[in-house]
């Protein structure tokens, strides 16, 4: 069994918003798994203000690169879900009021009573982070949320997030491998070296006054840098992994022997031939 991840040791701090980037496969999503409590860790521990977690919770809400809305349901009821679950306390006036203030946080009052397939995937992303923040959660974990969208559209939905995060700081982790968007959006950014038993590499610490414009950071001498040696460190990094894993495989010989069938090997067989 392969090591996915290894002597990771990462600290973050209260209100701080951290984004790990890395190659496909290096460990990120499991790395975000150990910390919502969807997978645990074979050694060592994570640990959420000093209590170990144990499994999902309320307190780490979750922006998925997929959605992961139920189709059935409308948008409103999509955050009343999360809602009911952990504030089940409430009146059915706070409740509504509640998800009405995070529906307008994220502009979509005009979509409140759609379902996902009648949003765009900007909108079902908004719906998802919606979700996630009417938790009222410790932590925000946000597991590459804007990879599936087109630039226009990640561009702007990556400046409501952040205008949504200055409001109260919630400590935000951010998974990405977009090394710009991490500069844009983050206080630091940690690459993952790659798997397996990948771990983590040098901090780079994002030192750009905020509010940041995405069309004028790109002509800022710091972002240019930090971005050139963000780059240059995952490029290095890319081709040690390359060095390291090349080596020749026998691959088996598939001989094709009628239409829509395959023999796989080349070992003989008196009485019958085994077709996979």
């Amino acid at each position: 069994m392969n090591e996915v991840l290894t002597d990771i040791n990462l600290e973050i701090e209260e209100g701080e918003f951290v984004a790990i980037v890395g190659f496909t496969g290096s460990g990120k999503t499991t790395l975000i798994n150990l910390i919502n409590g969807l997978s645990h860790p074979d050694q060592g521990e994570v640990l959420l203000k000093g209590q170990p977690i144990v499994g999902p919770g309320p307190d780490r809400g979750v922006v998925f690169q997929n959605y992961s809305l139920l189709p059935w349901l409308t948008v409103y009821q999509n955050i009343m879900l999360a809602v009911n679950e952990v504030f089940s306390d409430y009146t059915k006036k706070k409740k509504d009021a509640h998800v009405k203030k995070y529906i307008d946080m994220v502009n979509l009052n005009h979509a409140t009573d759609k379902r996902p397939s009648e949003l765009s995937g900007g909108m079902r992303q908004r719906v998802s982070v919606a979700r996630a923040l009417a938790m009222n959660p410790e932590v925000l974990l946000m597991d590459e949320p804007l990879s599936a969208l087109d630039a226009l559209t990640r561009g702007s939905l990556q400046e409501e997030i952040i205008n949504i995060w200055s409001r109260d700081k919630k400590t935000a982790l951010l998974i990405t491998n977009d090394v710009d968007e991490g500069i844009i959006m983050a206080d630091r950014i940690i690459p993952l070296k790659p798997g397996p038993n990948a771990t983590s590499g040098p901090e780079f610490k994002i030192n750009l006054e905020r509010p940041r414009d995405v069309t004028a950071i790109n002509k800022n001498p710091e972002f240019k840098r930090l971005r050139n040696d963000i780059l240059e460190y995952l490029i290095e990094v890319g081709a040690s992994r390359k060095q390291a894993s090349d080596k020749s495989y026998q691959l088996p010989k598939l001989e094709p022997i009628m239409p829509g069938r395959i023999r796989f090997g080349m070992k003989k067989e008196t009485e019958k031939t085994k077709y996979f």
